[in-house]
């Protein structure tokens, strides 16, 4: 259900949904949720199940519950566009989470920011802790670990003859870890290994090491 990993000292767990735990600050981070993207594609006549839009608040409430955060951190696109009926349904579930709540604005972040600060969910660029830097979009940013979302990032796997398939995955680099798209209407962009990555890929209710057979040193954006 869950994968550990020590990054500059800390300790965090990696989880199927495709979140992070922070155990030591006891804060969970979710990037690329893209609520009300499906109510978006239903309304433009897009034949996406009405259950389909439940599906991202019982994953959120799956990792809330077994992680029990005191802090909910997005990193950027929460909601996909402007508002819609899905805002009504995210008020409710922040009224029912007790963790403190902060958004990190993505580029789908465009909903205003009082919005959000009616519910008591903190709005901000980027976020600095220790040494680590929260931002939607990968950075490198000197001494600093970052955490991102943005890509979507996925990885092909191959097996026998012509076989093969495209999972989610944590990608993480030496300074780096761009968490998977949380979301379950978003799509994924698949990356190919860089020199010294690590890939964690999301099948089932698992998180599974992926060896890297043929790394190539070329960026992966």
């Amino acid at each position: 259900m869950t994968h550990p990993i020590q990054l500059h000292g800390q300790s965090f767990q990696m989880h199927f949904s495709g979140a992070l735990f922070w155990v030591e600050k006891s804060m969970l981070l979710i990037s690329d949720v893209h609520l009300g993207k499906i109510s978006h594609f239903r309304k433009y006549g897009a034949a996406v199940p009405q259950q389909a839009i439940q599906q991202n608040f019982d994953t959120l409430n799956t990792a809330v519950k077994f992680f029990k955060p005191k802090v909910i951190t997005f990193i950027g696109d929460l909601f996909h566009s402007s508002l819609n009926s899905e805002w009504a349904l995210f008020e409710d579930w922040v009224h029912s989470i007790t963790s403190e709540m902060i958004l990190v604005s993505g580029n789908h972040d465009i909903i205003s920011p009082l919005k959000y600060e009616a519910l008591a969910i903190k709005v901000i660029p980027e976020l600095i802790l220790d040494s680590f830097i929260l931002t939607h979009h990968p950075e490198e940013r000197d001494s600093l670990f970052n955490f991102s979302g943005h890509i979507h990032p996925a990885i092909k796997l191959s097996g026998l003859g012509r076989q093969s398939v495209r999972l989610p995955c944590f990608y993480k680099t030496e300074s780096q870890m761009i968490l998977p798209a949380f979301g379950k209407f978003t799509g994924n962009y698949t990356l190919e290994p860089s020199y010294g990555c690590e890939v964690f890929a999301l099948l089932g209710d698992s998180v599974l090491p992926v060896p890297i057979k043929e790394v190539k040193n070329k960026p992966y954006y």
